[in-house]
């Protein structure tokens, strides 16, 4: 029978990392995602797992590297200047295939910035963030119960194509608390024969490694992610629409924005505007199919971000500039309320119906 809980979106993470099969995590404090490290410090010892607060962020990561490469279901959390410092290890874990869970509770920037929320990291998260030529999938929630939900989603997606799942949050997403419905979850741990678990059985051991000397044999190492990305791409967008298919304007936002933008698209609907919204629950891959499809009929999109305009650039290559696309967002942790989004849309719908 399911439970529910009041609970905070870090603590929703972290619980539902341990129900989907998570023993180990390594991390390192940094606002404002220091209540999940806290959360596991006490939570794994009970199902017999590992929390294990690193000497740093780099360090954290190479040990996700390596309990990941053992075969176990790993996870790391932090907020934006720790998830810079991982990097390095991230690029390692998507060279090697080694399925993961990285949770990013981002904080604006840059620098230290401050612990309010933001959405700047959408570049980092999307475009591999480290070096080489790979991706992480990224998931986008914009409630403490989709958290919840997209944790446990996330290691099933990393184990299925070997590849590390990045969670994409907020500093409101973090800290706010609503009510989670803690569904119950039996955890399929599928084989994995490429673990390095010794001989068992081998003739030879495993061996997980990320230097590939040869140029012909890294290319094709390369040309096999790449397959992999193209697939993923192709299988595993995830989006939610609202009245798109009848809309002149069609707000783009996701996470904490696009409950913002829902409020104002709905006030704006009451006063008789034809808006409609498409929410990316996925940033990458991103959701450019739907955008395509929903260019061919709105007169127009406004994009909402907590930033200077990241996710713009995917919604432009998405409708191939085919019709107009407006921007709104705010910076340095600095969050709209609904009537000033409200403003935006009247403002552009009747620049548009002009």
């Amino acid at each position: 029978m399911a439970e529910v809980r009041l609970m905070k979106g870090n603590d929703a993470i972290a619980e539902a990392a341990v129900l989907a099969g998570c023993r180990y995590y390594f991390g390192y404090p940094i606002t404002p995602q220091n209540e999940l490290i806290e959360y596991m410090a006490w939570r794994m010892p009970e199902v017999g797992g590992v929390c294990l607060q690193a000497e740093s962020e780099v360090a954290a990561i190479n040990m996700v590297f390596g309990a990941a490469a053992a075969g176990a279901r790993a996870m790391t959390s932090s907020s934006s200047p720790g998830i810079s410092l991982k990097q390095e290890g991230i690029s390692y874990l998507a060279c090697a295939e080694l399925p993961c869970l990285i949770v990013n509770i981002m904080r604006a920037g840059p620098g230290l910035g401050g612990i309010a929320p933001a959405q700047s990291d959408y570049f980092q998260a999307t475009r591999g963030g480290g070096h080489g030529d790979y991706r992480t999938i990224v998931l986008a929630p914009n409630s403490v119960q989709e958290s919840f939900d997209m944790t446990i989603r996330a290691f099933e997606l990393a184990d299925h194509y070997r590849i590390p799942v990045l969670l994409l949050g907020d500093g409101a997403l973090g800290q706010m608390m609503e009510k989670v419905d803690l569904k119950p979850y039996h955890p399929e741990m599928i084989a994995k024969p490429w673990a390095t678990t010794g001989l068992r059985g081998r003739k030879q051991n495993n061996i997980v490694k990320t230097l590939i000397l040869t140029p012909e044999e890294l290319e094709g190492h390369n040309e096999k992610l790449q397959e992999k990305y193209r697939t993923i791409a192709e299988l595993e967008a995830l989006w939610e629409e609202s009245h798109t298919e009848e809309a002149h304007l069609i707000l783009v936002a996701y996470g904490i924005m696009s409950r913002i933008a829902q409020s104002a698209m709905e006030m704006a609907r009451a006063q008789g505007l034809r808006i409609g919204m498409l929410r990316p629950r996925t940033l990458w891959p991103f959701p450019r199919k739907p955008l395509k499809e929903a260019a061919k009929q709105a007169k127009a999109f406004l994009v909402l971000e907590l930033s200077a305009g990241q996710m713009l650039e995917d919604v432009l290559l998405s409708v191939e500039h085919t019709k107009p696309v407006h921007f709104y967002g705010r910076m340095g942790g600095m969050v709209p309320e609904v009537r000033e989004v409200l403003a935006e849309i009247v403002a552009i719908a009747g620049k548009e119906n002009g």
